[in-house]
């Protein structure tokens, strides 16, 4: 049999470097990009196929899938994994915050998936894009993000009609709190934007709580790989795959919480229970 591959997006570390050696140790022939070069070097140390790619380069994304199209004739898996999270208050990151995290988040998700279509068409392969409970359960100081994924979501749906005809399935994952390098890059990006000049200074506290928040007891990178490989090797695929920690609670607060005593509950959790 041929031997199938998967390509998967934002593979530098944490669940994406997690999601490559599942598939790798699965029979895949792993296709993994990342933007630096010293993340490059590691990958191919690990016996990846390491491809340098900004995800919103459309120029790389062409040469990319005219390169695959070369050299393997098609694609099996698609992973959309690439993506970062924007915290603080909305009004400090403002209209360009919002761009930069919807380019990555979202726009990106779209072009991936066009550049790379007629190679999934040819396989009948399947399209994974990595959303997140924080698209369903909306929280203070990260708007950006929770709306990305919203998005993330929306368009997942809208994917999973559209590429019906084509025999492409497509899967949405929406992982709860994943130990990873996600929390500290939160972090790094909220004490960017926290500033003296700010309304929001005298709760800056709360702001870091939420940039840490997805690190709150989180599960393993390896056991949401692993989970999410098994989901992918069903033979019934699920539409929708929830992982981690939180990953069910949070829904389903959402769900069936009252809206104003969600809303308590989150204005005490993050300083925003008094007057500014």
């Amino acid at each position: 049999m041929t031997q199938p591959v998967a390509l998967i997006t934002g593979c530098s570390s944490g669940i994406g470097r997690a999601l490559a050696e599942a598939f790798q140790q699965a029979g895949y022939q792993v296709w993994a990009t990342a933007r630096k070069a010293e993340d490059l070097a590691a990958l191919s140390a690990a016996g990846f196929h390491a491809v340098q790619l900004d995800v919103n380069d459309g120029l790389a994304l062409g040469q990319l899938a005219e390169r695959l199209k070369t050299e393997v004739g098609g694609l099996d898996v698609l992973i959309n994994n690439a993506g970062y999270g924007a915290m603080g208050p909305l009004l400090d990151g403002g209209v360009e915050a919002m761009r930069k995290q919807f380019e990555t988040n979202v726009f990106a998700l779209i072009g991936v998936t066009r550049a790379l279509f007629p190679l999934l068409r040819r396989n009948k392969g399947l399209v994974v894009n990595i959303g997140s409970v924080s698209g369903v359960l909306v929280t203070p100081f990260a708007g950006a993000y929770c709306a990305s994924k919203a998005a993330v979501h929306a368009l997942t749906d809208a994917l999973r009609l559209e590429l019906a005809p084509f025999s492409i399935e497509v899967m949405e994952v929406q992982p709860g709190a994943i130990a990873s390098s996600f929390g500290a890059n939160a972090s790094q990006q909220a004490e960017q934007l926290i500033d003296q000049a700010s309304p929001w200074w005298p709760i800056r506290d709360g702001i870091r709580a939420r940039a840490n928040a997805s690190q709150d007891n989180p599960t393993p990178t390896s056991h949401f790989a692993r989970n999410l490989l098994a989901a992918v090797q069903q033979k019934n695929r699920p539409r929708l795959l929830r992982l981690g920690n939180g990953s069910r609670s949070m829904p389903l607060m959402a769900a069936l919480v009252p809206k104003a005593l969600l809303e308590k509950v989150l204005k005490k959790r993050f300083g925003l229970d008094r007057s500014l």
